[in-house]
């Protein structure tokens, strides 16, 4: 064998070689990854993900080749966590207080750590009742029902204990909480309009807060905004271990959500034909382009004012464990973020 073609032979070697290296780092990594969503406006980004394989796009950008995702609908942050620890998720949308205190129960163990791949939604949620006598949290009585998606530790759930300590005091925080039943938004805004069940009050997000306010019968008790300001309402969060192994994979996801979010700011249109044809809701899209033209409704990826929630949880004696300081929620990459 001549000098050439052993050389020949011997660079063909090495970029096979390499090739089987890169090849091999990316097969480490996940082939699929498990996404979860609820049902309302408040979920758009990961809507547009999933009806637009962003996840999928990003990842094969990264080198990671045809990567699958398996999206499920859930509802209500203690279902939620329930199937991340369970682990039947690596990646779920959900309100900042179910994250915050499965962060909290889970910090420092292994197996069930949990950290933010970034904030998904801020819109105000509204609480809204059947009942003519109801003006505000004082006059709700022993009769009255109030339908939140999770008991306790939903977005709805906390955000109720949070007004109830605002209006009396932080000692009584849980004052409505023997009030509330657990239903989806859509199971209870249909209990809320008939007016034939238990259910007087539904405190939701759009687009049930829209259709419930087009009754004559509903009247809105508050609004989220009035009480809490601009703040972020759900977040984006996957098991700690899962990012580990999956840096790449974890990088495409959240590069999907950054695009995710600059389609709905730049395509209103498009992002309310998105919603309706992921979510399968029946509503004039006219009606869904105007509630994403709410000034307090804003999709990003940065926390605003994140750490009230976790304040309030922990004085209120819900959390033990709490961050120092916002990012602690959240991947490294958010170190250096204006977040809070």
């Amino acid at each position: 064998m001549n000098r050439r073609i052993f050389f020949r032979m011997m660079i063909a070697a090495t970029l096979a070689l390499s090739a089987a290296a890169v090849t091999g780092t990316a097969r480490a990594e996940a082939t699929e990854v498990r996404i979860s969503h609820g049902y309302g406006l408040l979920y758009l980004p990961l809507m547009v993900i999933r009806d637009q394989g962003l996840v999928e796009k990003h990842a094969k950008a990264l080198g990671l080749g045809d990567v699958k995702t398996k999206w499920v609908l859930l509802d209500g942050g203690n279902v939620i966590n329930d199937a991340m620890l369970a682990g039947n998720l690596d990646i779920a949308g959900t309100g900042a207080p179910g994250f915050v205190t499965l962060w909290s129960k889970a910090h420092g163990i292994p197996r069930s750590e949990v950290v933010g791949l970034g904030a998904l939604s801020t819109s105000p949620l509204w609480l809204n009742t059947n009942n003519p006598n109801v003006k505000s949290l004082k006059d709700f009585t022993s009769k009255d029902k109030i339908a939140i998606p999770g008991i306790k530790t939903s977005l709805s759930a906390v955000l109720l204990q949070m007004a109830s300590a605002k209006t009396f005091g932080i000692e009584n925080y849980a004052k409505m909480d023997p009030l509330t039943v657990g239903l989806s938004h859509p199971e209870a805004m249909g209990a809320l309009l008939s007016g034939k069940t238990e259910i007087t009050a539904h405190f939701t997000s759009p687009p049930f807060s829209y259709q419930e306010a087009k009754d004559p019968r509903i009247s809105r008790v508050l609004n989220t905004s009035d009480v809490l300001g601009h703040i972020t309402m759900d977040v984006v969060f996957g098991l700690k271990s899962f990012t580990e192994k999956n840096p790449k994979l974890t990088q495409a996801f959240m590069a999907a959500q950054e695009e995710a979010n600059a389609y709905i700011a730049k395509n209103r249109k498009g992002a309310a034909e998105t919603f309706l044809r992921v979510s399968k809701m029946k509503l004039p899209q006219e009606e869904v382009e105007q509630m994403l033209a709410d000034p307090g409704t804003e999709f990003s990826t940065t926390p605003v004012d994140i750490m009230q929630y976790v304040l309030f949880m922990s004085k209120a004696g819900t959390i033990k464990t709490k961050p120092a300081v916002w990012n602690e929620l959240f991947v490294p990459a958010f170190k250096d973020r204006k977040g809070s």
